[in-house]
């Protein structure tokens, strides 16, 4: 025996209306996705221009010389540059993502593999990708940290281990959600 459903009363000419621009008002969220991207598009260039100074400064060092010192300069910049790029990243992923999910699909994404950043299908599946990414972001900007530091007890040298040890122990478990 099947159930089948009474139609549905016709719809007034208002309440076609006020639908209609109820369903529009997913366009909203366009307010959060240009800038996004044109925040990400910020921040590539940022990082862009930050690593072709660092290439500049250590080609003059290296070659023309006179300069002072890059030895203590070159790994923090490029550890900066790599969180810039990765809070673009996510800028990216937000904005994107947004777009998908509350105003159409994006033909070219939907077209590569489901397990591309931009691909998203569901708000908790975006929540995840840009929560990953922020975590690198995190653990980059540790590593920053961590290049100034200079020890002045051994017990400091331990904290600091057991840190990187906290970070292996969360990389690890990231990885394992991911499989599952």
């Amino acid at each position: 025996m099947s159930q089948t459903q009474p139609p549905l009363p016709p719809q007034g000419r208002w309440e076609r209306r006020f639908e209609r621009w109820l369903w529009s008002s997913r366009f909203l969220v366009l307010l959060a996705v240009i800038p996004s991207l044109a925040a990400a598009l910020a921040l590539f260039i940022i990082g862009t221009m930050d690593i072709a100074k660092l290439v500049i400064a250590t080609a003059g060092y290296y070659f023309i010389g006179g300069g002072p010192d890059i030895h203590d300069t070159v790994v923090p910049s490029v550890v900066m540059a790599i969180d810039i790029y990765l809070v673009a990243i996510v800028l990216l992923i937000f904005g994107l993502g947004v777009y998908r999910l509350f105003v159409s699909p994006i033909e070219q994404a939907e077209e590569h593999a489901p397990g591309h950043p931009f691909n998203v299908q569901s708000f908790d599946q975006l929540k995840d990708k840009i929560a990953r990414v922020v975590i690198l972001a995190v653990i980059i900007e540790f590593f920053r940290a961590v290049v100034d530091i200079r020890f002045q007890t051994p017990l400091e040298a331990i904290y600091l281990a057991l840190s990187v040890l906290a970070l292996a122990g969360a990389l690890y478990l990231m990885s394992r959600a991911q499989t599952h």
